[in-house]
């Protein structure tokens, strides 16, 4: 687990969630509106953070800000942020926090301490200089080919404090928890699950399941 301190209120109380259930799901819909069903159905299953991807369409900030104001009770955020003109649709549809596959300073910056920006990160390198540029959180990209112990392993060259790390890209289901144990925060789920599809979504799906083991591991 990082031992980080996050910088801003808005970065505390997102890890502060994400400890209690550290998984998010990325939707990617033609538009947010289509996200409803799967939303709707993610919410059911108790899960508390969808990530919905930005989108270059001028009803993109208006329909997500509906989505904001008809699930109060999810923490959305944004995904896939690689430019200015994105991240400023992010900030005026009302999403709290952002999550970019890269590492931009001038986004770091852009953001400030109102919208959590999670940048992408993958060598020692990238971690460490979101860590000079004071960000708390950061999404480990493409997680898959690094393998559950890396994010462990870069402890003893770059210290304890690293960010609270959300492993993404390549990741199902079944490996949360594996993940978990090795040392990552949280993991994101995308491409890997059919969302929409009633047999993920009813019975003993593995994502029931797996909000339900993630339940069971946090009381």
């Amino acid at each position: 687990m990082s031992r980080w301190r996050p910088t801003s209120d808005a970065a505390a109380d997102l890890i502060a969630s994400l400890r209690h259930q550290p998984l998010l799901v990325v939707l990617r819909p033609s538009n947010p509106q289509q996200a409803v069903r799967a939303i709707t159905a993610l919410a059911a299953l108790g899960v508390h953070h969808v990530e919905l991807a930005w989108r270059a369409d001028p009803a993109w900030v208006g329909e997500c800000r509906e989505l904001i104001q008809a699930f109060p009770g999810l923490r959305l955020g944004a995904a896939s942020l690689c430019s200015a003109a994105a991240l400023e649709d992010a900030r005026s549809a009302g999403f709290s926090y952002a999550v970019s596959p890269v590492l931009d300073r001038d986004l770091v910056e852009q953001a400030g301490p109102d919208l959590v920006l999670v940048p992408g990160v993958m060598t020692p390198t990238e971690v460490h200089q979101a860590r000079a540029w004071g960000c708390a959180l950061v999404k480990l990209f493409p997680a898959a080919p690094l393998g559950a112990s890396y994010w462990r392993r870069l402890v003893p060259p770059l210290g304890t404090s690293l960010p609270f790390c959300i492993a993404a890209g390549g990741l199902a289901a079944g490996d949360v928890l594996p993940w978990l144990e090795a040392g990552v925060d949280a993991v994101a789920l995308g491409s890997s699950l059919r969302v929409s599809e009633a047999s993920e979504l009813d019975g003993e799906g593995p994502l029931r399941s797996l909000v339900a083991s993630l339940t069971a591991r946090s009381a």
